[in-house]
């Protein structure tokens, strides 16, 4: 057996580097004063000065420079799930959005954005980076800001502590920015307790697993393959489960289509509660 680490987890360990340094920059640009704020599609669709000069650092598909830039050591030497210790560079598929939850950064709801970096294999994601650049940041003037959290399917995630939402409580996180009448159908449908209407799907995803919310629900395209891929593998090597509005898996091998046009229904527990809540009338308008 090779001496060196697998290189999912050398990619892993730079991604989480590379994490680090994105929400470095993140906080940088607003300490600067200057958002760089430009329109991409609509009023709600930014990109900020933050998007463009983290996009600069990782590359979008695997290859040397990003697997020895600044590898962190202890996750090298975490063992490789056996499943993946014999994969390729080549096989593998890096799904990263420098920036999620924009229109929140752009508004001061800080503690709303992530840096997402997911990892793929044969079309499953299998080892993702999430990054708060303002984890702690209303704890006062002295708190160390940030956090980074990261997960392997087969070893689990680290960076967080577990919690779960009181037994029998259902309260969904759901899209604060992209509301629409399928969105409200499918929530009312579920009987919520409380709803909570965030940015960011990685946010959303840490909603679910630090027991804020029990159920992540989106009955709408709106959101793309690097908004999931990091936090699916976050939530799925807690025990959680992610899928689109008709329970489907989704995919991440290259060639797919970006967007999730049949939604986003994730939990930590209890999925089937929810989705057999999904109305049908939903289903119809969201084709896979």
């Amino acid at each position: 057996m090779a001496s060196s680490p697998a290189v999912l987890m050398r990619l892993v360990a730079s991604a989480y580097s590379i994490a680090q340094k994105a929400g470095t920059i993140v906080r940088r640009v607003i300490a600067e004063g200057d958002l760089g704020i430009i329109e991409k599609t609509c009023a709600t669709d930014l990109q900020t000065k933050a998007d463009r000069l983290v996009q600069d650092l990782p590359p979008e598909d695997v290859d040397q420079e990003l697997i020895e830039d600044g590898q962190w050591e202890e996750i090298l030497k975490q063992p490789c799930p056996s499943q993946y210790s014999g994969i390729k560079e080549e096989d593998l598929v890096v799904w990263v959005d420098p920036l999620d939850g924009t229109k929140e950064y752009t508004e001061g709801l800080l503690d709303n954005v992530t840096v997402l970096i997911g990892i793929a294999y044969e079309g499953k994601a299998i080892a993702g980076v999430i990054n708060q650049p303002y984890y702690n940041y209303q704890a006062g003037p002295d708190a160390v800001l940030g956090r980074t959290i990261w997960g392997v399917l087969g070893l689990g995630a680290f960076g967080f502590q577990l919690k779960e939402v009181p037994a029998g409580k259902h309260i969904i996180t759901t899209t604060r920015s992209h509301n629409s009448q399928l969105v409200t159908d499918c929530i009312t449908a579920m009987n919520p307790d409380d709803v909570l209407r965030v940015g960011g799907a990685g946010n959303k995803i840490i909603q679910l697993i630090e027991g804020k919310a029990s159920a992540y629900v989106f009955a709408s395209p709106g959101c793309k393959k690097w908004d999931t891929c990091a936090p699916e593998v976050i939530l799925h090597a807690v025990g959680g489960k992610l899928t689109d509005i008709h329970g489907n898996a989704l995919q991440y091998n290259k060639e797919v289509k970006h967007m999730n046009s049949a939604g986003v229904l994730a939990t930590l527990r209890n999925y089937d509660y929810y989705a057999s809540r999904v109305p049908q009338s939903v289903k119809n308008a969201l084709v896979p």
